[in-house]
């Protein structure tokens, strides 16, 4: 298994910029842990923000057009029978096996039989993949970069048909094992694990979705849970030609002593960093909102701020569509997250604005 710790002999300066940056991430592991602790309102919705923003930039990455709003809007009216394109279909399927992996991820052990169940549930919606979703490839592939206007370029050629077993067993063992040692940090793992499983490319299609998800995977299975909340996915769109050539550097010396993956460590270690600090200045924002609210809550705080003094009859009277009950819990919801406060008790009560 040598052959492995052989593509992480990196040179000193190298080794030095590995460090920090493991350094710096997980210090922002251990201070956002402490956050998801207290189970606060924001998470939920930023979940759902970097949900959809992971599902549109992995599945434009290899060639989808549905726009981050499109993929709102069918999340929010699916209808598994009226999926009718391939882009709806793998949009739906990421999203389902996403879904898996962050309400599972303990559960989920790393094995050949797990990988190719992921890929088969990735891949469950998508008719033309019937025939080899969750088996590996029985043909040669390649990995293509696609680019507008529907340029493709090869990046490299990947393992042959006869070796892919053997490999992924190999593959699948030495990161298990690696990771129960707790000899080599698990970011090194992790970003080492995802290189090999693309210098595979295991299954007819899908591996690059599926390498994205099961980069998550076993982020979070290693306690990285800020992977959630913030799209990895997204950050390797924007920057979708240094990931290339991270790989492509690598892979230029594919079964020779030369092959190395400094470059590659370095570019996954850096976007996790990134992406750190971008969950940062996203959870800011929302903290400084004061909260999360929902379409009609925003009206009520509204209504509130522009007729204050307000009692709980006025804005039930605005409000006759809604329950009196749903009222009085937006209400409380709304002092919590100290948006508005009242004044007064009993019948006498009036909302207004809370002043900072």
């Amino acid at each position: 298994m040598d052959k492995y710790i052989n593509k992480l002999n990196f040179d000193f300066k190298t080794n030095q910029k590995v460090l920090n940056l493991i350094g710096k991430i997980d210090l922002y592991k251990g201070k956002w842990n402490a956050i998801e602790k207290q189970e606060n309102i924001y998470l939920k919705e930023l979940r759902k923000i970097a949900t959809v923003e992971s599902i549109g930039s992995s599945t434009r990455i290899e060639g989808g057009t549905l726009t981050d709003n499109e993929i709102k809007e069918l999340l929010n009216n699916v209808k598994i029978t009226e999926l009718k394109t391939r882009d709806e279909q793998e949009v739906i399927g990421y999203y389902d096996t996403l879904e898996i992996i962050y309400e599972n991820y303990d559960t989920i052990p790393l094995s050949e039989n797990y990988i190719k169940q992921l890929h088969q549930n990735l891949l469950r919606h998508s008719l033309k993949d019937n025939r080899h979703r969750g088996e590996y490839k029985s043909l040669s592939n390649k990995v293509v970069a696609n680019y507008p206007g529907g340029i493709q370029k090869v990046i490299f050629n990947t393992t042959e048909v006869h070796l892919v077993q053997n490999e992924m067993n190999d593959l699948v063992n030495w990161t298990n094992e690696q990771l129960k040692n707790n000899e080599i940090h698990p970011l090194i793992i992790i970003g080492l694990f995802i290189y090999e499983f693309l210098s595979i490319h295991p299954f007819q299609d899908g591996n690059g979705r599926l390498s994205r998800l099961l980069t998550t995977l076993l982020l979070m299975k290693s306690d990285y849970l800020f992977i959630q909340y913030v799209s990895f996915e997204n950050l390797i769109e924007q920057s979708k030609k240094k990931y290339y050539q991270a790989l492509m550097e690598g892979q230029k010396d594919r079964y020779s002593e030369n092959e190395n993956t400094s470059k590659w460590s370095i570019y996954f270690l850096e976007k996790l960093n990134i992406l750190t600090q971008k969950l940062d200045e996203k959870y800011d924002v929302f903290k400084s909102k004061g909260g999360y609210l929902n379409e009609r809550q925003k009206e009520i705080q509204q209504y509130i701020t522009k007729n204050q003094p307000l009692k709980i009859s006025d804005i039930a009277k605005k409000f006759n569509n809604t329950n009196i009950h749903t009222i009085k819990k937006d209400l409380q919801y709304m002092k919590k997250e100290n948006m508005i406060e009242s004044i007064g008790r009993g019948k006498g009560t009036v909302y207004v604005e809370k002043k900072s």
